[in-house]
């Protein structure tokens, strides 16, 4: 299992990434638009130039980012926790949201065999992936 910071930003996702990365000296390995994803049409023409999800590594380490629709505000910072199989994601997401409350319940997506966001009961957000292969 891995645990990841992920960064939430208002619109300038994509300058704060490329600023991250030249800062860090790590390298941008994933980054796609709304506009880009297969969930286009269910976003507004204002967000698909918006960075979904980008991904930067330094050595071993991953930093995620993005602009975030709420309940992601620019402030906000969560934790992305890549899980190994279906089960275990199912079985974090459960224990985590445990008194807190679930803001995407934890379903497959087309990037992921789950995926799911809460807020802790201590008011803390968590992202639970288990990610599918990537080709």
């Amino acid at each position: 299992m891995q645990l990841i910071a992920y960064l939430n930003f208002a619109g300038n996702a994509r300058e704060a990434m490329d600023f991250y990365a030249s800062a860090l000296g790590g390298k941008i390995t994933q980054r796609f638009t709304y506009g880009e994803s297969p969930m286009a049409d269910q976003c507004g023409p204002s967000s698909a130039a918006h960075i979904m999800h980008s991904q930067i590594e330094i050595g071993s380490a991953l930093l995620m980012g993005a602009d975030g629709p709420p309940p992601h505000d620019a402030g906000s910072t969560s934790v992305n926790i890549v899980t190994e199989t279906p089960e275990q994601a199912e079985r974090v997401f459960a224990a985590l949201s445990a008194g807190g409350t679930v803001q995407m319940p934890i379903t497959e997506t087309f990037w992921a065999q789950r995926f799911g966001c809460l807020q802790d009961k201590f008011g803390k957000g968590w992202m639970v992936n288990c990610l599918k292969p990537m080709v």
